[in-house]
């Protein structure tokens, strides 16, 4: 070969061969100068190269490096300069493990905590079946409550209109007059040693029972001048009638009474000559007449 043109040279001590290129001395003649006028090549285009393969032989010719029996070697085709790319590609990636690792103590604290959580569940289960049987128990003790106030409640009502139907047959039974008190007749009403007397009397001993002669209400009940003490019952159709010189007074005004009724007892008190009752009739809450005759209306004779 002859200086100035392309050189291709096997290095008898490392048995590669090297391109080199002497300095272009013409400035028309193109030439390859690998140290200045090649640019740099990344790794992943080096990758590439090395893929692809050599450059088969006459590359070189083809560019005018050299004849046609110059083998010429890509840069890419030494191991060693592959085995640099590669190094080069990956020396940042760090290589991946897979280690595994058992701590005998936090395996035991999961079994504990999910044999903790399995129990828990258990005891959330029979809590909840026991509130439902609680609640299903305490709902049919409820009805069964209701049923039973229902069953006292009709009862009542039903004792309560056979007491009121009993009142009311009671009511028909009894007389709606009766007499004032047992005893004698002494005096009536009239003139009676130069004055007015208003009543009847009726003489027995002290504590004999005095009634109300009808239904009505206690109008009046305590001292009364010349009577000592008296009651007054007022009756539904307004007739009020007096009963005086009463020993012992055994209602109280507003109490409602009952024609029979016991309401004071006989005696002696006030302008009296032995004891006795005087008894009175004012119709219309006034006008006195003789109880005898007004009695007599009724059935009751003294």
């Amino acid at each position: 070969m002859q200086e100035g043109s392309t050189l291709a040279r096997h290095s008898k001590a490392s048995g590669r061969r090297a391109f080199t290129a002497p300095p272009n001395s013409n400035p028309n003649r193109r030439s390859h100068r690998a140290e200045c006028e090649r640019k740099s090549v990344s790794s992943r285009v080096a990758a590439v190269v090395v893929a692809a393969g050599t450059l088969t032989t006459g590359v070189g010719a083809a560019n005018g490096f050299g004849s046609g029996d110059t083998e010429l070697l890509p840069l890419a085709a030494g191991s060693d300069l592959a085995a640099a790319f590669l190094q080069t590609s990956h020396s940042g990636t760090p290589a991946i493990r897979t280690v595994h690792a058992v701590d005998p103590g936090l395996e035991a604290a999961k079994l504990t905590r999910s044999e903790g959580l399995l129990a828990r569940q258990h005891v959330d289960q029979a809590l909840k079946y026991a509130s439902d049987g609680y609640n299903t128990r305490q709902a049919e003790l409820a009805r069964q409550k209701e049923a039973e106030d229902a069953e006292k409640a009709r009862i009542a009502a039903e004792e309560a209109e056979k007491a009121r139907i009993a009142a009311e047959e009671e009511a028909k039974r009894r007389p709606k007059t009766v007499k004032p008190a047992e005893g004698t007749f002494t005096s009536g009403f009239g003139g009676r040693w130069g004055t007015t007397h208003y009543g009847v009397d009726i003489a027995n001993s002290i504590g004999t029972p005095i009634l109300s002669v009808m239904d009505g209400v206690v109008v009046e009940a305590g001292p009364a001048s010349g009577f000592g003490l008296w009651v007054r019952v007022q009756h539904t159709d307004g007739t009020i009638t007096i009963y005086g010189h009463v020993n012992e007074i055994l209602v109280s005004q507003g109490q409602q009474v009952q024609a029979g009724q016991q309401i004071a007892t006989m005696g002696n008190r006030g302008q009296s000559t032995g004891p006795h009752l005087h008894f009175e009739v004012w119709v219309n809450g006034s006008q006195k007449i003789d109880p005898v005759g007004w009695l007599g209306e009724r059935g009751i004779s003294l």
